[in-house]
């Protein structure tokens, strides 16, 4: 039963994309899912977020958005821990989690939050991230179909690696390259890792109630440097 769900499931996507590229995979996670918007996230071992593949709506932008900038969130927690993260009521949660993320999201109507792995084997490129605009836990059926457009979205990731041409066209992809780019100056200016240039990055965005573009802007064009 499960193969054969599966099946239906990549029937739909070739449909939607008949070349198998991952534009229309958060929409189909979401149709298939019955639940109010999807993104997909990838990721790399540091754990830091590389960007969004795709989203759905505003709402699931916006998800996304404070994921990459906070560094928190079900996509993060998903792809660190190898496992599905649940919280079927973000005004009421059974523990606090994401207490920067919560607020904004309720604001825009966002209350239950799911992360689904995006894994290969062996290898993990990032988190499937479904939203519902009402509290509740997914159904078994949700869950398992979850599941599977996490793996199938694994398998086209994977088969455009290395192609940001390819994978990053999608409605609602952003891989915020500004970011990346600044975190490669400040690591210059600190003398730090990466990594650790893209959290003072991160922490700078945050300190200033601001979009970690805009900061990375500022480091990009000189008019900001750190020391």
């Amino acid at each position: 039963m499960a193969e054969e769900r599966l099946l239906e499931i990549l029937t739909r996507l070739v449909e939607l994309d008949p070349d198998g590229g991952s534009e229309h995979l958060c929409q189909l996670s979401a149709e298939v899912a019955g639940v109010s918007g999807a993104g997909i996230m990838l990721m790399s071992d540091d754990p830091f977020p590389q960007g969004a593949l795709c989203s759905t709506d505003s709402v699931s932008a916006l998800i996304e958005e404070l994921q990459f900038t906070l560094g928190q969130g079900p996509c993060i927690d998903a792809f660190r821990d190898d496992q599905v993260v649940s919280e079927p009521d973000l005004a009421s949660p059974a523990s606090i989690r994401w207490p920067a993320l919560c607020p904004p999201l309720l604001a825009v109507g966002a209350r239950a939050l799911f992360g689904f792995p995006l894994r290969v084997g062996g290898i993990r490129m990032g988190a499937l991230n479904l939203y519902q605009d009402r509290a509740g836990d997914l159904s078994p059926d949700q869950h398992a179909d979850a599941l599977s457009l996490a793996y199938l979205s694994a398998r086209v990731v994977l088969s455009q690696a290395g192609d940001l041409d390819a994978v990053g066209t999608g409605p609602g992809a952003d891989f915020h390259l500004v970011v990346h780019q600044a975190a490669g100056m400040i690591s210059v200016q600190l003398g730090v890792s990466l990594a650790e240039a893209l959290v003072r990055l991160r922490a700078r965005a945050f300190a200033e109630d601001k979009n970690v573009d805009e900061v990375a802007d500022r480091v990009v064009d000189r008019r900001l440097r750190f020391t």
